[in-house]
């Protein structure tokens, strides 16, 4: 009961904190028109475990040809994963076999908002992406609720526009896609403790998006209309972590960013 009434508390802080920022239409050119991929465009998905997809932190030290590559970190299974980083990678590369993309994942579990500033510079900037798509925001929440950390909600916010500022400035001509982060209550690690305080995550990453010009990804609705064709645990096992048939629901949902 006492958790409940902090995080209400806090949501009703941070909603008030919200609304003292200037109103930004979210209804933006950014969000109607899908990008177009250029001949070598590097595309980077960062975020937490989602995005990570059970990649391996390291390239494999493959005893055969690599097929001419230069590296094993970009359009490799491995270094991307089996989640919607993949899917949609894989959709892509197949769509423009000509155009020599790359495509990173640096999602590592377990990652709040913070954890992506202090990797930045390695994990991002160094990469030099032409296209970035963040999705963070559930551990900045899940720690607040199990008690791990006493950061106050508007932190994510503030954090989270550090991290783009750092991004706009260092890459200018960098094409930003904003993920919704999202979460399936009646699951093993979700109930309905976790809402409205979690809807201030959401609200936060969509006025981001807004403001930093980028397209925004709306995830939760896309989880909300598949529960009412089969079990929140049968897309995302435990409310948070995808299926294979949620990782396709993301991918297709973000596919809708990129012109194929």
């Amino acid at each position: 009961m006492e958790r409940r009434k902090f995080l209400n508390k806090s949501a009703s802080a941070i909603v008030s904190y919200m609304g003292t920022l200037p109103l930004i239409s979210l209804d933006t050119e950014a969000e109607k028109q899908a990008l177009s991929l250029k001949p070598n465009s590097v595309i980077l998905f960062q975020g937490d475990s989602i995005t990570e997809g059970w990649r391996s932190p390291e390239p494999p030290n493959y005893n055969f040809d690599n097929a001419g590559r230069e590296s094993l970190e970009y359009n490799d299974s491995n270094a991307l994963g089996s989640g919607y980083a993949f899917i949609a990678g894989s959709e892509i590369l197949r769509a423009h076999p000509n155009k020599k993309i790359k495509i990173f994942n640096k999602g590592i579990s377990g990652n709040k908002v913070d954890d992506l500033i202090k990797r930045w510079d390695k994990d991002c900037i160094n990469i030099k992406p032409d296209v970035l798509s963040i999705l963070i925001g559930v551990n900045d929440f899940w720690d607040i609720i199990t008690g791990n950390s006493k950061d106050a909600p508007e932190k994510y916010y503030e954090d989270y526009s550090k991290l783009l500022n750092i991004t706009v400035e260092a890459l200018p001509q960098t094409k930003l896609i904003i993920c919704e982060p999202f979460a399936i209550t009646g699951t093993k690690a979700v109930n309905e403790s976790w809402f409205p305080a979690f809807n201030v995550y959401r609200d936060a990453a969509r006025k981001l998006a807004a403001e930093f010009n980028a397209i925004f990804i709306p995830f939760q609705s896309v989880f909300d209309k598949a529960v009412s064709k089969a079990a929140g645990s049968y897309w995302c096992y435990d409310g948070v972590h995808p299926s294979i048939p949620g990782s396709n629901l993301m991918a297709r949902a973000w596919l809708k960013a990129v012109k194929l």
